[in-house]
């Protein structure tokens, strides 16, 4: 079961945001550019991983592969006259499989974020691409004071940059009854990880928590363009139990690791 809810908020005239749902593939995008191109970028990125959906069994190595198809789509995509290039985030969960057995195959580029909640307790689990997380890992700030930053949407990695992104990929088992959140920044900018939380365990269906995510989000000032997937764990095609215990690190094409869990959790 999933839900999704999008706004554009406030001071905001056009949505950049957008989102893939469906078939075990959730994905948001939230594109860069303005008017030139940031919508542009985010529906492009989608469009080469929309792939996914058609595919009968998801591998690791083809979501691999067609992260780097987005990047060069996003690359090309032509702007106005202002000269400004077109990028996008990318960050969700897809069902993949690892040797027979299902996987959330976790991917990021950028600060949109992906978090689990499981056992009542939500955990970030991407590493947002941005100047000031790099400032909260040196211990130069803090993450309450990184909310604030003034540079806190500089990011250092975008799909459609210059330079390939190296993107982010980490490899979790599929636990009944766990809860996906899949977001843009526009709604991690107005709420923090308590307040998310708190909305996340008040309301047991993903389509009105999600509702309820964007709302809150736009009541607390929604600057931003706000998205949000909310995907549940509703039941696990094989036990995955002591999978995450007896595997190691896999590598993808490229060299790219998979970063894999190595506590195993039971689903509440």
């Amino acid at each position: 079961m999933w839900g999704a809810a999008s706004d554009r908020g406030r001071r905001r005239k056009l949505n950049e945001d957008a989102y893939l749902a469906e078939n075990g593939v959730f994905l948001v995008a939230d594109g860069m550019g303005g008017h030139d191109a940031g919508d542009i970028a985010s529906a492009t990125a989608l469009g080469a991983l929309s792939f996914l959906l058609e595919a009968e069994t998801i591998e690791p190595e083809l979501v691999d592969v067609l992260v780097d198809v987005a990047q060069k789509e996003v690359r090309a995509i032509e702007t106005g006259p202002k000269g400004r290039s077109a990028g996008t985030t990318l960050t969700g969960a897809v069902l993949a499989y690892v040797d027979g057995v299902p996987y959330w195959l976790l991917v990021n580029v950028g600060d949109s974020r992906t978090y689990l909640l499981s056992n009542g307790e939500l955990e970030q689990m991407s590493v947002d691409h941005s100047e000031v997380q790099e400032l909260v890992d040196a211990g130069v700030l803090t993450a309450e004071e990184a909310r604030h930053h003034p540079r806190r949407n500089v990011i250092t990695r975008a799909l459609g940059g210059p330079d390939d992104p190296d993107a982010d990929f980490r490899y979790v088992p599929v636990e009944a009854h766990e809860r996906i959140l899949v977001c843009s920044d526009g709604l991690t900018a107005e709420l923090d990880d308590e307040q998310i939380r708190e909305i996340l365990l008040a309301f047991p269906d993903p389509g009105t928590a999600a509702q309820e995510l964007v709302a809150s989000a736009l009541e607390a000032g929604g600057r931003d363009n706000v998205t949000v997937l909310v995907v549940d764990v509703t039941g696990v095609p094989h036990d995955t139990d002591g999978a995450t215990a007896e595997r190691d690190c896999d590598m993808v094409p490229g060299g790219r690791r998979l970063m894999e869990d190595t506590q195993p959790r039971n689903g509440g």
